[in-house]
């Protein structure tokens, strides 16, 4: 990778104000790694004025002497660069901000401030020619290349800055690829102090968590949040789960049987509601389990799994209509459907209760929940025929309210009373329009509707029966297509 040249330009402002100013943090750890970074920030000595002066389009406007520098770049990364100059934290008393934070006067000190070696490094341009040298004082590295997490310095007071960089510790294992752990006295440490994550607020946990589960190790990193004793400071609900036995109807207990569902829809690159419903679909059954053994009963797990869900993501500060889409996920999930079993009716009744654009997800929810139940199909035929059914239930029926022009339209044009001369007539357009989509203008219909009313009646039943032949072949033909997509018969 090159660095892009609206780094290099900053750059080069500074030096040219006899300033010094290294590429630091984050975007230095996938610079290495060759992944394109989300942001790039840079670290200097010059104060937030100075930084404003050499670049007069930019803004400051927080307490951690962070300038921010637009850019015209056409890559969105690039349009603001954060520039900071370097600093140093005083005591964390409420595990979440510094009592003090004081201007650095090294890019050293500044490092040493930061949570994990692999980003605690800085990137010197040299030349014009871009050459660099990596400022690496705590070895990361080394640790880029063994795939380690592990805190600068000692690991405790790392925590004890920002208690939430525990977690930041597990988001790190699962998103930057396979084979990543935490090293031994980092993960020692999250445990020892793990109680710390309960001054972090909700909505920061929840942006951490949300980042754990969009990646495609989610599974892993929610069993490392469990491992390391922060899952009962986040989700204490799923934990209830672990170890509790279920039914002759699955082969996994609840918890592994959640994180095996929540890792095929990670696998499948479902979206985050799905992720999430998948993960807590089968949150309520602890609480509702009875007795022991094959013949165990969860019965309403669905319902009490329903207001934990809501429980839990508003608890974590999730928006209101997320909460209510995967609650509706989590009550709908146990829907029953077998073919020639379940009526149409009973189909259009879920699809209402559900909502026609939360089908698709509740269908993927449910093809998690069949894989984490050890069963070797996610789409069975029945499955198939269902999404089959809800396609046919939820289609416009093809008829004249399709249409530009209203019954009413024809009385008022042809000056006549209701009566069957009307249907014969918007059959017959509706027959036009089957046929050639364009024709369905109000303008156009109108014109046909003048024509038709000069018709004799023999003519206009002649007409309307052609028309209806058409519909039902245009309706045959379109559930002919509606099986083909579903492979069903």
């Amino acid at each position: 990778m090159e660095i892009p040249k609206e780094l290099k330009f900053v750059i080069e402002q500074f030096k040219k104000n006899d300033l010094e100013a290294y590429i630091v943090g984050g975007c230095v750890r996938d610079f290495l790694r060759g992944v394109e970074p989300e942001d790039w920030d840079v670290a200097t000595l010059a104060r937030p004025e100075e930084i404003q002066k050499i670049f007069p389009k930019s803004f400051y406007s927080n307490q951690f002497f962070t300038v921010t520098v637009q850019t015209n770049s056409k890559n969105s990364r690039l349009r603001e660069i954060e520039i900071t100059t370097y600093r140093s934290e005083a005591k964390y008393t409420d595990k979440r901000h510094p009592d003090e934070i004081k201007f650095a006067e090294t890019i050293q000190e500044d490092l040493a401030r930061r949570d994990f070696t692999i980003n605690a490094m800085a990137l010197e341009i040299q030349n014009e020619n871009a050459k660099c040298k990596i400022i690496d004082p705590y070895d990361g590295q080394k640790d880029l290349q063994r795939r380690i997490i592990r805190a600068v310095g000692e690991a405790e007071e790392r925590f004890n800055e920002d208690a939430l960089r525990m977690t930041r510790a597990i988001r790190f294992t699962v998103t930057l690829g396979e084979d990543w752990q935490i090293e031994g006295k980092t993960a020692e440490a999250v445990k020892k102090n793990s109680p710390w994550l309960q001054a972090i607020s909700k909505e920061r946990i929840r942006d951490e968590f949300l980042k754990i589960i969009m990646s495609e190790r989610a599974a892993s990193g929610i069993e490392l949040l469990r491992e390391l004793g922060l899952l009962k400071y986040t989700i204490p609900e799923l934990e209830e789960g672990y170890k509790v036995t279920q039914n002759k109807h699955h082969i996994y207990e609840c918890y592994e049987h959640s994180l095996r569902s929540l890792d095929y829809a990670a696998k499948q690159k479902f979206n985050k509601y799905v992720r999430l419903a998948a993960l807590l679909h089968d949150v309520g059954k602890p609480r509702t389990k009875r007795g022991e053994g094959p013949d165990a009963t969860f019965y309403g797990h669905e319902i009490v799994g329903a207001k934990m869900a809501a429980q839990i993501l508003n608890r974590l500060r999730f928006p209101k209509k997320d909460i209510e889409k995967i609650v509706k996920l989590v009550r709908y999930h146990l829907f029953y459907y077998n073919v020639d079993e379940v009526s149409d009716s009973s189909v259009r009744r879920l699809v209402r209760q559900v909502g026609p654009e939360n089908m698709e997800e509740l269908l993927q929810v449910r093809m998690a929940d069949r894989i984490g139940s050890g069963v070797p199909k996610a789409e069975p035929y029945k499955l198939r025929h269902l999404k089959y059914v809800i396609e046919r239930v939820s289609r416009d029926p093809i008829s004249v309210k399709m249409l530009k022009a209203s019954g009413n339209d024809v009385m008022k044009i042809l000056s006549i009373p209701p009566g069957p001369k009307i249907g014969q007539i918007l059959d017959i357009l509706l027959g036009y329009v089957l046929e050639d989509p364009q024709k369905n203008k109000k303008s156009l219909l109108e014109k046909e509707i003048k024509k038709l009313g000069k018709m004799p009646e023999k003519e206009l039943v002649k007409l309307t029966q052609i028309a209806k032949k058409e519909r039902e072949k245009l309706e045959v033909k379109q559930e002919e297509m509606t099986k083909k997509k579903y492979w069903v018969t």
